[in-house]
């Protein structure tokens, strides 16, 4: 197995040993694995797609705005 060295902000480190009974190394392991396996479906569609960076970029925008939209009225809704 290859060793791997990793910079993390101080206030993720302070809550991470809050939780010392947990072996990081196999969470961020895990983390690693199922982004690659994200990344090889992403492949795999990408290849039979006929969409183009443009159509990629518009779509990606209207996701995120949906999204935004979604998290205000969530937000608004908590206020009150």
């Amino acid at each position: 197995m290859v060793n791997m060295t990793l910079s993390i902000p101080e206030e993720l480190y302070k809550e991470m040993q809050l939780h010392s009974e947990l072996k990081w190394s196999e969470v961020a392991r895990k983390a690693f694995e199922m982004k690659i396996r994200e990344l090889h479906w992403m492949d795999k569609l990408a290849e039979k797609s006929r969409l183009t960076q443009k159509d990629l970029e518009t779509v990606g925008s209207k996701v995120k705005a949906g999204m935004l939209k979604r998290i205000e009225a969530k937000l608004h809704e908590a206020r009150g």
